[in-house]
């Protein structure tokens, strides 16, 4: 008997914690917007064709938002995730069509020309100290310009048919592209709270000063988050490519707000120092709930990305009120650290994560 009641008393604070977490609340929305759109739809959204479709385009958002919380990790902003997407998905389109090349072949080309681009984007910010703002935004730039030298005005849709199948096969009405985005999110969790690498780059963004005290270089680190951001936007070119009915230069253009608005509305700090693996698949989900109910009731596409920008808005907002608030129950806060952060002692843990 008290062996059970001294687990009770170990678990019960940290479910209390939960339960007050943004996690629990996105949860919570998660639940009641299925729940709200299946009774307005009459029931037809929870049968299978409809959960099917609805979890097969689920994929890309929790991979580009996953991408994009790997550089906030680190400080840093990747305004090229839609870009490269894009790109990456013509490149392995057309390799296949256009030059016949296995699938296999087509995708590994994929995947590592988007984690070579991540790798370069990161040696230039680190070599030339120019913001990752300025990089990434010009690297969308040459992408675009590639992309559109790819596939010009055509949509390239002779591709692999087993790539095809890969992207329509669900087991239990659950897609294998689905299952793709989940696996990756929890690789994604395990490298970052489990491996040493993880651990420095949750140390580097959250005090940089203090990593490189303790001999972490912040400069591999960015090189390093951006490298695997690289990888993670392959693999969402990759179910994108294996979706869709076809690729055009129009592929990845929507992306940008959702891969921002998954991390942020999922709890991952702007400054860097941490991530959300969980908060943002849920998060996720809610954008992909908001764009279901915008098809259900035949709303203007605008009208979604109003509501999602916001919500990041109104995250960010409510994250900075409530800092605000939490320095002024603790007293004057001291002055900040290089990036904007505040001064530590020691390391960020990774159990201290979001």
């Amino acid at each position: 008997m008290s062996t059970i009641r001294e687990q009770w008393s170990r678990t019960t604070p940290a479910l209390r914690r939960f339960s007050r977490s943004t996690t629990a609340m996105l949860l919570c929305v998660v639940v009641a917007g299925y729940v709200a759109l299946g009774a307005a739809s009459s029931g037809a959204f929870f049968e299978g064709p409809s959960v099917r479709v609805f979890l097969q385009y689920l994929a890309t958002p929790i991979l580009i938002g996953l991408a994009q919380m790997v550089a906030l990790c680190v400080g840093q902003l990747n305004l090229a995730v839609g870009a490269l997407g894009g790109f990456t998905a013509c490149l392995t389109g057309v390799l296949m069509a256009d030059h016949g090349v296995p699938a296999a072949v087509a995708v590994i080309v994929g995947l590592l020309t988007a984690t070579a681009v991540g790798l370069v984007t990161g040696v230039v910010i680190v070599a030339t100290r120019i913001n990752g703002f300025i990089v990434t935004l010009a690297t969308m730039t040459i992408l675009l310009g590639a992309q559109y030298r790819l596939t010009g005005t055509r949509t390239v849709d002779g591709y692999s048919p087993a790539l095809r199948d890969l992207g329509t096969a669900a087991p239990l009405n659950i897609p294998l592209v689905f299952v793709t985005a989940l696996v990756a999110a929890a690789l994604l969790a395990a490298f970052m709270y489990r491996t040493v690498a993880g651990r420095r780059l949750l140390a580097a963004g959250g005090n940089p000063l203090a990593a490189r005290l303790s001999g972490i270089s912040t400069d591999r680190q960015i090189v390093a988050a951006h490298t695997l951001s690289g990888l993670l936007i392959g693999v969402a070119a990759v179910t994108a490519t294996a979706s869709l009915p076809g690729v055009n230069r129009s592929v990845g253009g929507d992306w940008l707000l959702p891969s921002f608005a998954a991390p942020i509305i999922g709890g991952v700090a702007l400054t860097g120092g941490s991530i959300a693996v969980f908060g943002t698949v849920l998060a996720a989900f809610v954008t992909r709930l908001i764009d279901a109910a915008r098809a259900q009731f035949s709303l203007d596409p605008s009208w979604v990305n109003l509501l999602i920008g916001l919500v990041v808005l109104g995250t960010v907002a409510g994250g900075r009120l409530h800092q605000s608030r939490l320095g002024r129950r603790g007293g004057a806060a001291p002055p900040p650290a290089e990036g904007g952060k505040q001064p530590s002692a020691v390391l960020p843990q990774p159990g201290g994560a979001r």
